[in-house]
């Protein structure tokens, strides 16, 4: 059975194809329409994902959305009604947009869009629930014949968090969380007051709030602020925000500021304004308590299901910190977390929803395999011909290495020498992280190499830090507990025999102190509470990015180096050679390796393009 899942019309839509259980392909539209987030139908990644799978559309059996959306509507419509007058705003602007995008009546327009791409295709389209989505993604992948099920994200239709069980093939919803209390949107109302943009910067809230002081009296006084007058948690995690504080029910924006501002004592940040002490402080008190809400739902899904392992997805879920420090509590055994755990994991959990719930499928754990997400490596690759094309056309200077084991040697040593390098192997990643196939890999060990990297080349805030990738095996040597994180979705704590001491003010020390402070003997991916988002490297899983760190520990000692997306900030991650040329040439990137080509960034011919293209701030 061939299924293709998408997911749409509201940010970071993909693709997704599944055939006889088997994940074939899975890709976000973002990556070739180079507009980051991307909600359009995705029609390029749907034609990617049938090339992948060597079938026409027309061989599909069914086409699945991730999300049902006349129960949207219906919350949408409800939501007004509950508010009126006050969602009289809101109202008169979204009614247009539904109408105007005909969401009411999705089913004709994902049969036009496809009939667009195939002129055949006469099939049905199917629904799924939007947690549901986000919980077939999570469970059916997972290498758990059964477990615990948490998804929590903005809103779906109605839900905004699930509590569910996964036995076999099937997934059972025990409870939900209904807008408009939302964890997911109560995170990104500060990521909003904080200066960020919303359903694009929470990462960013998110590595900010080690930078506020856990000691002061401020983060204390705020974190106590906004339990009193903004949020109710629940002993079972479930959430009542205070809509007097909220304007997403009845505005344009996502908080009432005025409120905001008399409550914290000063206003919402600028986009691109200076970041002081107050916001630093802000991102910590709501990340603790985020955390907070976070385990109690943990707590109760483990307390209704009594199983030993979890599986999570949605939005929230990408909130590496909170995670591990969820597996740190050992309340599971295991944490399995859906790499792409955001909107797009959603089209991939529509189609596996299907395929297992609706046609009762066998579900079969392959003992063997750490999980059916072939190390999230889905999307495209490019033959040695399509890359020589690319290098033709801008009549670039390159190497060819044969051998993987000399490549690897090299690439090794230029890294040593403190070479920034580009790398770009095999399939592109699915979700929102560079796991070693799109990515710009450093040394960790040099104290300038986070600032370059912000400045030099991402062009991105200077607070941001960057991931390490560890041999897996090694995982021990560097972090305090070790955890397996192939995702790049758990944070660990740099292991103590690395660090340095610290003085006694440092906690009062201001933030941009703190950050150029040497903290360890790999200070480019030490953030400044000594944790750090880890990705550990399995040779099973990807054997030349493997081969590679360990060819780096052999010339260094160290099997770990920086692992950074492979783009400018406000860019989607690079696609294809042609968009990884480009990145290249308006960086300070200094050497590319393009499957077994490298070149070096001072070879290359002047060119008369302008490189410094320019992408939206995220």
């Amino acid at each position: 059975m061939k299924v293709l899942g998408i997911s749409a019309y509201y940010h970071d839509s993909a693709a997704s194809l599944v055939i006889d259980g088997e994940i074939v392909s899975a890709v976000q539209e973002e990556r070739f329409t180079r507009r980051k987030n991307d909600p359009s139908f995705p029609k390029n990644a749907i034609q990617y994902c049938l090339k992948e799978g060597g079938i026409k559309l027309s061989d599909i059996d069914a086409v699945v959305f991730y999300e049902k959306p006349f129960w949207k509507i219906e919350r949408v419509l409800e939501t007004y009604y509950a508010f009126a007058p006050r969602g009289l705003t809101q109202f008169l602007s979204s009614i247009p947009s539904f109408i105007s995008d005909q969401k009411l009546f999705l089913k004709d327009v994902i049969k036009k869009e496809l009939r667009d791409i195939d002129g055949n295709y006469k099939g049905e389209i199917y629904f799924s629930e939007h947690h549901l989505s986000h919980a077939a993604s999570a469970f059916y992948p997972s290498p758990f014949r059964s477990s615990a099920i948490l998804t929590i994200d903005g809103v779906g239709e109605w839900a905004t968090a699930s509590l569910g069980y996964g036995d076999g093939n099937k997934i059972k919803i025990i409870k939900e969380l209904h807008f408009p209390h939302s964890v997911g949107l109560l995170y990104s109302a500060f990521t909003y007051y904080c200066g960020f943009k919303v359903n694009s910067g929470e990462h960013k809230l998110m590595g900010l709030a080690p930078y506020g002081n856990s000691y002061s009296d401020r983060v204390k006084k705020f974190k106590k602020l906004i339990i009193e007058n903004m949020i109710d948690i629940k002993d079972d995690g479930s959430v009542w925000l205070n809509q007097e504080y909220f304007d997403y029910c009845t505005g344009l924006k996502m908080v009432n500021e005025e409120k905001w501002e008399e409550l914290f004592g000063f206003p919402p940040r600028k986009p691109e304004a200076e970041i002081t002490q107050e916001y630093c402080d802000l991102a910590l008190a709501i990340q603790q308590v985020t955390e907070e809400v976070i385990f109690r739902m943990a707590e109760e899904v483990k307390r209704l299901t009594g199983s030993r392992y979890l599986c999570m997805a949605g939005g929230v879920a990408l909130n590496c910190v909170a995670n591990g420090k969820l597996l740190m509590k050992r309340i599971f055994d295991s944490i399995w977390i859906q790499p792409a755990a955001g909107d797009a994991g959603g089209s991939l959990g529509s189609a596996l929803a299907f395929y297992y719930l609706a046609k009762n499928n066998e579900r079969v754990i392959e003992e063997a395999k750490p999980d059916k997400m072939k190390g999230a490596l889905l999307g495209p690759s490019f033959s040695r011909h399509e890359i020589l094309y690319t290098l033709a056309k801008y009549r670039a200077n390159f190497v060819e290495v044969g051998d993987e084991e000399k490549l690897c040697e090299k690439v090794a040593r230029l890294l040593a020498e403190g070479k920034i390098i580009g790398w770009f192997q095999g399939r592109m990643e699915f979700g929102p992280r560079a796991l070693g196939s799109r990515s710009i890999l450093a040394d960790p060990r040099d104290p300038e190499m986070q600032r370059k990297l912000n400045l030099k080349v991402k062009f991105r805030e200077g607070f941001r830090p960057f991931a390490p990738a560890v041999l897996a095996e090694d995982a021990k040597d560097f972090f305090e507990f070790g955890f397996s994180s192939p995702y790049m979705l758990l944070i660990d704590y740099i292991h103590p025999n690395l660090r340095y001491e610290l003085p006694n003010n440092y906690h009062e020390l201001p933030w941009r102190e703190k950050l150029y402070f040497i903290r360890s003997k790999i200070p480019a991916v030490t953030h400044v509470d000594f944790s750090a988002r880890v990705q550990t490297v399995h040779k099973e899983i990807n054997p030349r990015f493997w081969k590679l760190l360990k060819k780096f520990k052999e010339l260094t000692g160290y099997g770990i180096i920086i692992n950074t997306s492979f783009n400018v900030r406000g860019e989607p991650i690079v696609c294809t050679p042609d968009d990884a040329y480009k990145c290249f040439m308006r960086t300070d990137i200094d050497f590319l390796v393009i499957e077994n080509f490298i070149l070096d960034k001072k070879a290359q011919p002047i060119h008369t393009q302008n490189w410094q293209t320019e992408f939206p701030p995220d």
